[in-house]
């Protein structure tokens, strides 16, 4: 009888491997090839779960989508209340303290291929909509009497802030270093009245 093959355990491998390859070499070196190099298997068992490159590129972009998010969740049900939350949900974005250089790697990597792929571009937008919505309802937490444009100039404010240090940080660590990050976040906070009291 031939052995059944553990379909979830293979494409965890294959994600890992993947995502392994996104951060050490981008989505240059995103190749079926180098992921199943990476995964220790043929190029045949990647291409049973990832018929195309473009298939991996999405997985990859959902696999970033799903690492954020889930440690955006643990990080506001950690949180004391919406102040403490909105702080810790932001300072899960900015990369460097919190050691998630790799991720800004590959995040960057996909923006910019988002430029000249409609279906990466759409896969971004929804994640950049779930996070707005996600720091615009914290914000609203804090401050239930602000009217819906104070709302949404505070958190696109916030939004840039925190994705801008991200992106800059993944370029050059060393001009945009932790303390700088989580200086400016907390200055940005206070001016906005978002800072707990």
């Amino acid at each position: 009888m031939p052995r059944q093959r553990d379909v979830g355990a293979q494409r965890e491998l294959l994600s890992n491997a993947t995502w392994q390859v996104l951060a050490e070499d981008g989505l240059p070196g995103l190749t079926l090839r180098a992921v199943a190099e990476r995964a220790g298997c043929t190029t045949g068992l990647v291409m049973h779960a990832f018929p195309t490159k473009k298939a991996l590129l999405l997985h990859a972009r959902d696999l970033l989508y799903e690492r954020t998010a889930v440690r955006a969740d643990a990080a506001e049900a950690a949180s004391a209340d919406a102040f403490e939350a909105l702080d810790a949900v932001l300072g899960c974005a900015i990369d460097l303290p919190h050691g998630h250089y790799e991720e800004s790697r590959v995040w960057v990597g996909f923006l910019a291929a988002a430029l000249a792929d409609p279906d990466l571009a759409e896969r971004h937008r929804v994640a950049n909509h779930s996070f707005l919505a996600r720091v615009r309802r914290l914000i609203a937490a804090c401050r239930p009497e602000w009217t819906d444009a104070r709302l949404e100039l505070a958190t696109k404010s916030l939004v840039a802030l925190a994705e801008g240090f991200n992106v800059l940080a993944a370029a050059d660590p060393v001009a945009y270093p932790a303390k700088v990050q989580q200086e400016a976040l907390a200055k940005a906070l206070t001016e906005l009245g978002l800072a707990r009291a």
